[in-house]
């Protein structure tokens, strides 16, 4: 291609178009078929089908009822801080898997989550040392937390399976 040469790249939520300008002349990248198909892709699946989220999800809500029988003296810090990052945890997915078009984009996502899950831990660590909830509890909870980044940290080796094309 020389530099007058020029690629563009349209998708919209009814259709994909990938053409090449050479000179004067447009050739379309993509076959109604291919197009049809990428679309589908695409669009296929939510955010709240993935695993990852749906385990952060039901992490977030224990989390959310159990400390709602923390102490008072605690709401703007220890279950606020516990409240915001597990929530955090699956937002930061769902903004990641709505920015798989972009490898770099999804990879950072994901690595938020996952760093928000290691937060959520930390503080699921003080509420136990605080006696705030039982040794069981605290293992039940920490269990599902490592859970969850295990299924972040797969999502990131393995984006291409999440509709993540290679650069």
């Amino acid at each position: 291609m020389t530099t007058s040469d020029q690629w563009s790249v349209a998708v919209s939520s009814r259709s994909v178009s990938i053409s090449v300008a050479v000179g004067r002349d447009s050739v379309s990248m993509l076959t109604a078929k291919k197009t049809k198909f990428i679309l589908k892709k695409l669009s296929l699946m939510d955010y709240k089908d993935l695993l990852a989220f749906k385990k952060g999800f039901e992490l977030a809500m224990s989390i959310f009822h159990i400390s709602k029988q923390f102490p008072k003296e605690e709401r703007y810090s220890l279950t606020d801080q516990v409240r915001r990052s597990s929530r955090s945890v699956c937002a930061c997915i769902a903004e990641s898997y709505r920015k798989r078009l972009y490898p770099a984009h999804f990879k950072s996502k994901l690595s938020d989550a996952d760093m928000e899950n290691s937060e959520t831990n930390v503080w699921l660590d003080f509420a136990h040392a605080c006696d705030y909830i039982s040794d069981e509890t605290h293992s039940e909870l920490t269990k599902k937390a490592e859970e969850v980044g295990k299924l972040v940290n797969y999502m990131i080796l393995n984006p291409s399976k999440f509709g993540v094309s290679p650069k």
